[in-house]
């Protein structure tokens, strides 16, 4: 079965506000206040906990401080687990496309580098776990995206072939995750790097989830 699997952060749904927030929980904690800025710092907020952590002690002057990134991360999950869906929200037509897909007998599911548990949780808030066949989060695994192993296991998981799939993103990850498995990706415009995108020069480039299903029947058929 052909079959497309969706990055989860900035591409399903922009968490940026939240994963900042938790971000920011760590610097409040040790006294700095709110070094992330919503909007301004959501590009690095797409990247990980461990990314923003980096940039916020960079702006303490401490960008190098290895140690205290590890110490903070555990702070940081958890005060992410305690507030995942406060600020987040699918983007804009991403489920009429699922739906979309689903009708023409496209598979569904997600890959994502966010840990499995915190992924399942959010999506289940979010209301639409259940329309998706599979989830492959960050730990499911020994090994993360880029490495294609999660991505072709979501495809396995949701019931389809991996030879006929594709990878829906939005960063340079996702490009690298479908080029390790010989699937074309098609990248969102609308995530953190915006147009920006274009520059990784992926098979499909949407503006809007309206122009998916057409994209995807081109690569895929």
């Amino acid at each position: 079965m052909k079959t497309v699997i969706f990055d989860l952060d900035g591409t399903l749904a922009d968490t940026s506000g939240d994963l900042i927030d938790a971000a920011n929980a760590c610097f409040n904690l040790m006294g700095e206040g709110d070094l992330l800025k919503y909007g301004r710092d959501a590009a690095t907020a797409m990247q990980g906990g461990r990314a923003m952590l980096r940039l916020g002690l960079g702006r303490m002057g401490r960008a190098d401080d290895e140690a205290e990134i590890d110490r903070q991360y555990p702070v940081l999950l958890q005060a992410y687990a305690g507030q995942l869906d406060k600020h987040s929200f699918m983007f804009d037509g991403a489920m009429d496309a699922v739906e979309v897909l689903k009708s023409r007998g496209y598979r569904v599911g997600i890959c994502t580098n966010k840990p499995e548990a915190m992924a399942q949780e959010l999506m289940t808030r979010l209301g639409v776990r259940h329309q998706f066949g599979s989830l492959v989060g960050a730990d499911t695994y020994p090994v993360r995206k880029p490495n294609p192993l999660p991505f072709v296991e979501a495809v396995k998981l949701a019931g389809g072939d991996p030879k006929q799939s594709t990878l829906i993103g939005d960063t340079p990850t996702d490009r690298e995750t479908a080029h390790a498995a010989g699937v074309p990706s098609i990248l969102v415009t609308f995530g953190p790097l915006g147009h920006a995108v274009a520059d990784l020069e992926p098979e499909g480039l949407i503006n809007d989830y309206s122009e998916l299903p057409t994209v995807v029947q081109l690569l895929i058929g």
